[in-house]
């Protein structure tokens, strides 16, 4: 089947259109490089959008009607919106999902050391990586410590141009005879990943001198101990911001685009939803890189809790409303890679520049691990997309024995609802930065608002 490169149908004028997204989208990027940071991003935006917080208005006993705007956030990782649609509920929701969770390093809880007087910081990587791409490059400090007297430090070290920045070392060439003989998957190993926090030695300590200079710069800037690490949430990521790529200004380059694309498309089709049919819904989860277990992930009960109490205003069963609901997982898919061909089969492939892309079922192998999309629902979306000039294509994750990976859309579906993976292609996906095109962007953004006016 024939498929066209979006930007072909895009002259000037629509191309302005993309670009303004794109900038927009980059400065989402730029300021959400971690759950918490996405979360607070994104409430300011729908906050000065007129959305107030569900479980106040149900203290308030406020009753919701067809236009009414309302939120729910869960442990700062999590959050959902809902627009009020002018159907009955009991005809179930539109619902997008997708996940603001990105591969990076976290660090232990008892990190600090001192080695050959450097102050090093030890770290526990979260999600699939490739562990060697994270060595020799600058990384930034972005996190919370919870004091035991219940006050909250916030940390962001690493991303304005005046901050220092962190790295893990590398082998030099000329020693590494051995080292190049390893396998890719050994040549660095998971607990090498220590990132250097340090090197100047505290003036009068003659004992790790340069772990106590470093802490004494963290209780003087931010009044915080080393046995504070024990509850600190700390996620060492690349430092610096997403860049446009290509001579043309195509694409962007930029850290967890795996899936904040999805999640910052899904949350402008909501947040410029008007007068909605059906119930609007979009929810943005943490935990799927590590499969969505966990309070904060998708697996757990909180969306058909957070239902639940959306239906218990109306007074109906939020299970009811569950069952008549329907979903695209907004989650991206691998995009075809000509210097990497050989994992693809390129007729089911996604590729970059071809527009947003439908992926019936994920999963591994023998689909493991994943939901497989009905034909009915699939043609609903297909026969949507067409008669809106969406510019789709379909993918899977590579040739059937070659690998594989999953998204929520297995734990929406355990639910009993119609589901249908729906997102960008990304190149070079997990590794520290990921690249997307401007117009696929922008493709995922037309088809989650028609999805929501439908």
């Amino acid at each position: 089947m024939e498929r066209k490169n979006a930007w072909k149908g895009y002259d000037e004028a629509k191309s302005a259109k993309v670009d303004a997204l794109a900038k927009d989208y980059m400065d989402f990027l730029d300021n959400g490089k971690t759950e918490r940071e996405c979360v607070d991003t994104i409430v300011n935006q729908i906050e000065a959008a007129g959305y107030r917080e569900l479980p106040e208005l149900m203290k308030e006993g406020k009753k919701l009607s067809a236009g009414d705007k309302v939120y729910a956030v869960w442990m700062n990782k999590t959050v959902v919106m809902f627009q009020i649609g002018t159907k009955p509920m009991t005809e179930g929701l539109n619902i997008l999902g997708a996940h603001i969770d990105s591969p990076r390093l976290d660090i232990k809880q008892n990190p600090l050391y001192e080695d050959s007087d450097f102050a090093l910081l030890d770290t526990h990587y979260y999600g699939g990586i490739k562990k060697y791409q994270w060595v020799t490059l600058p990384l930034a400090l972005h996190g919370v410590v919870a004091k035991k007297d219940g006050s909250i430090v916030e940390i962001n070290i690493g991303e304005n141009e005046d901050d220092p920045v962190f790295f893990i070392s590398d082998l030099l060439i000329h020693l590494s005879a051995e080292q190049m003989e390893k396998k890719a998957s050994k040549v660095i190993e998971g607990e090498a990943l220590d990132l250097i926090f340090g090197s100047r030695p505290l003036a009068g300590e003659e004992k790790e001198a340069v772990k106590a200079g470093v802490m004494k710069l963290l209780a003087e800037q931010y009044g915080i101990e080393e046995e504070d690490f024990l509850s600190a949430e700390l996620e060492v990521v690349p430092a610096g911001k997403a860049r446009e790529a290509g001579l043309d200004r195509s694409m962007v380059l930029g850290y967890g685009q795996d899936d904040r694309v999805c999640a910052y498309t899904a949350l402008q089709a909501i947040l410029k939803c008007k007068d909605p049919k059906k119930t609007c819904m979009t929810i943005l989860t943490d935990k799927e890189e590590t499969g969505s277990d966990g309070n904060t992930g998708l697996n757990s009960s909180y969306l058909p809790y957070f239902i639940a109490d959306l239906a218990k205003v109306y007074g109906l069963e939020g299970r009811n409303v569950i069952s008549a609901s329907e979903c695209l997982s907004a989650d991206v898919n691998a995009a075809y890679d000509p210097t990497f061909s050989e994992p693809f089969e390129i007729r089911n492939s996604s590729q970059i520049n071809y527009g947003v892309v439908a992926t019936k079922f994920t999963g591994a192998r023998g689909k493991s691990g994943t939901s497989d999309a009905s034909a009915e629902f699939v043609g609903r979306v297909r026969k949507l997309f067409d008669e809106h000039n969406i510019v789709w294509q379909t993918g899977e994750l590579g040739k059937v024995d070659g690998g594989g990976g999953g998204t929520v859309a297995q734990y929406i579906a355990n639910l009993d609802m119609n589901v249908i993976d729906v997102g960008v292609p990304v190149l070079s996906m997990h590794a520290p930065f990921e690249i997307t095109s401007k117009i696929d962007t922008y493709m995922a953004y037309k088809a989650f608002s028609v999805f929501f006016a439908d």
